[in-house]
């Protein structure tokens, strides 16, 4: 019990940890996309940080989200500290949507939502036709989930029996313009993704643990169905005023903003400045 609650302690105290680093590189841009930056670091923890191995390839379909993918690898060492302050700076190889051919961790373009899946599915089949034992991880939004790629992906998928392929959902239920239940229906649904055929499994997408014990079940099922984690989170997690709030998708932080956003981090998860 006393090494799980340590276990726990870290992933809390390396979730903060990366939130600041988001907060700040929003902040020194003055640029939004912050709430679907923060709802996403703890699947990146689990699933980048923790589960993927050399031969594996994990993807951000929701490229908006760019900056927690940056702090993501930037932890593992894959950008440096000085790389990382030239985000949405003349030149950068660190834009506001992932850019391909600048970082080994960053194999494709994204942000034009509906395109990961796709591409994760090539992967998965190709290293199937090749033999090579290989997970291939992508990182979707909810709302992207409303895109017709996302179910021909999905169809494909199954019908050759990628059970290497594991999808992850950041499901925090707002998009775009609204709810997504209000725009197209509840897309990310488990009876849906289980009807047409997928391996389905729910989990806590704050909890850093419960997402790599989730992770750790699905590698283990090889029953020729592609894997599906629907992660239930909130948009702007970790910041009082701006979880579950839609503005939060486009709006930068003023320096009071920045000044509670630190705070609210540094308080909840036991990190210091």
């Amino acid at each position: 019990m006393v090494e799980t609650h340590a276990i726990a302690t870290d992933y809390l105290r390396l979730s903060g940890e990366l939130r600041l680093k988001v907060l700040g590189l929003y902040k020194k841009a003055n640029a939004g996309h912050i709430g679907c930056s923060l709802s996403c670091i703890d699947l990146l923890i689990a699933a980048l940080i923790n589960q993927k191995r050399a031969q594996d390839s994990f993807l951000l379909s929701k490229g908006h989200a760019a900056a927690a993918l940056y702090v993501a690898l930037n932890h593992l060492g894959e950008i440096s500290d000085e790389v990382l302050e030239t985000f949405y700076l003349d030149g950068t190889s660190l834009p506001a949507h992932p850019a391909p051919n600048q970082h080994a961790g960053i194999p494709f373009a994204t942000g034009s939502l509906g395109h990961g899946l796709p591409i994760a599915t090539g992967i998965a089949h190709a290293n199937k036709l090749s033999g090579e034992k290989s997970f291939s991880y992508v990182l979707m939004s909810d709302g992207e989930t409303n895109e017709g790629t996302t179910w021909e992906a999905s169809h494909y998928a199954i019908q050759n029996q990628l059970d290497n392929l594991i999808v992850l959902i950041d499901k925090n239920g707002l998009q775009g313009f609204g709810n997504t239940a209000d725009v197209f229906g509840d897309s990310a649904d488990t009876a849906k993704w289980r009807a047409i055929g997928f391996d389905v499994f729910e989990a806590d997408g704050h909890n850093p643990a419960e997402l790599i014990e989730v992770i750790e079940t699905v590698k283990k099922r090889s029953n020729g169905l592609p894997k599906v984690i629907i992660a239930h989170t909130v948009k702007g997690k970790g910041v009082s005023y701006m979880e579950n709030r839609m503005e939060w998708h486009y709006l930068p932080m003023s320096d009071a903003q920045y000044e509670q956003a630190k705070n609210d981090v540094l308080d909840a998860y036991g990190v210091t400045n």
